[in-house]
């Protein structure tokens, strides 16, 4: 199958672009070039590659998700002056003071 410089002006038309007519001949080149590459893919023996992609799909196994703690090269009381059930206290900003205590 080729491109026409009709079919070329006729996709042009159906998504309302302008095409100027010194451009066609370049188009229908360049069309028809791709269609050239398309049909040199269509010659490739392509039997079991269908298998190959399934198994590629099935991904790489994961590891288990594992949570353990980072630990710390210091103890938080040296850069964590206050603390509450392992959690550090840091001082209300002013911006919001009117937010009230249960915040």
């Amino acid at each position: 199958m080729s491109v026409t410089p009709d079919d070329v002006r006729h996709v042009a038309a159906l998504a309302r672009l302008s095409l100027p007519e010194d451009q066609v001949a370049s188009y229908v080149a360049q069309l028809n070039a791709i269609l050239g590459h398309m049909a040199a893919l269509q010659q490739v023996p392509s039997t079991g590659a269908a298998a190959e992609a399934e198994a590629a799909r099935a991904g790489m196994a994961l590891r288990p998700d594992v949570i353990a703690p980072v630990p710390l090269s210091r103890p938080p009381a040296e850069f964590a002056p206050q603390m509450r059930e392992g959690f550090f206290l840091v001082p209300r900003l002013a911006t919001h003071e009117d937010a009230g205590e249960g915040a």
